[in-house]
């Protein structure tokens, strides 16, 4: 696995304090944000290696693992106690260890560590798993109604991918073995794919279920009838019966969204249902001979 210089991704140097790397981080974002360079996938895959860079110098804990291990900086705790066994394996047999304080040299000590030890030693090797990748994906919700591929650039390399049907927003898949190459013959990382669903519907959506409101007029409520309302999908045609309440409410089964993993085109049992809410519209602006009528029906109650 190369080197990832992160200092240099951010351009500043390891001097640098919390507040210049957040003010090379958002100067940067900025710069390379999807949303700013539509369809570049340098771009792309440049703001990718810009929050991976962010989110390890920014964290005073990992910052200081990178410094001292380089590219193996995600492995710092296992070598620690790697380094902790050896030297104390070393106290045992009279040896000399050195300890980490004095300029030791971390690359002979992971070499070591790997199984390249010399004098006839018997050889020790620790493989790891690689480190993970994230990457987020935005879609609308109209997107997610069937399944969909799509081509993501992490690290420098392109992986097609499919998005099941009926993906929440928030939820988070993971592509296994994705991530970065192991470490010694370890496995590799994963990649891990969070999605952010923009709703620009009239519909509410809660998992498969969506929810619509619709406005009939009051002698519609009144005296009942019939009107034609969209879905995702179609446009359906609705009876309302006589003295309908407001706020009632009537399912349309099948009309939701498509259950994760399971939706298709071709069925309905596998969607959730639109419900739909009436809103009795009060009529405003009436003539007089309007007003005048109601109240005679007022008179009968």
């Amino acid at each position: 696995m190369s080197f990832i210089d992160y200092y240099k991704i951010l351009g500043i140097d390891k001097s640098a304090n919390e507040a210049d790397v957040k003010k090379a981080y958002r100067r940067l974002a900025r710069k390379h944000h999807p949303d700013v360079n539509p369809n570049d996938e340098s771009s792309k895959a440049k703001f990718q290696e810009i929050n991976e860079a962010n989110e390890v110098l920014s964290d005073p804990e990992s910052r200081k693992k990178y410094d001292q291990y380089g590219k193996d900086w995600k492995h710092a705790d296992e070598f620690d106690r790697q380094k902790q066994q050896q030297k104390q394996y070393s106290g045992q047999q009279g040896g000399d260890f050195s300890g980490g304080q004095g300029g030791e040299d971390y690359s002979s000590f992971f070499e070591s560590m790997f199984g390249n030890a010399s004098n006839g030693s018997r050889q020790r090797t620790s493989s790891f798993k690689g480190q993970d990748f994230a990457a987020e994906i935005k879609l609308n919700l109209v997107d997610v109604l069937i399944a969909q591929k799509q081509t993501l650039t992490v690290n420098g390399k392109n992986i097609r991918i499919t998005i099941p049907a009926g993906v929440a927003n928030g939820q988070t898949i993971k592509i296994k073995g994705h991530g970065a190459p192991g470490v010694n013959g370890g496995p590799n990382g994963d990649l891990f794919i969070s999605f952010i669903i923009e709703n620009a519907t009239f519909y509410k959506r809660e998992g498969a279920n969506l929810y619509k409101e619709v406005e009939i007029d009051l002698l519609t409520a009144v005296l009942g009838g019939e009107m034609t309302v969209d879905t995702l999908f179609s446009k359906v045609k609705l009876t309302i019966k006589a003295g309908v309440q407001n706020n009632t409410k009537v399912k349309l089964k099948g009309k939701g969204m498509p259950i994760y993993k399971k939706g298709s085109a071709s069925t309905t049992e596998e969607f959730g249902d639109l419900i739909i809410t009436y809103t009795v519209k009060i009529p405003t602006n009436l003539t007089e001979k309007q007003i005048e009528l109601f109240k005679e029906i007022a008179k009968s109650y």
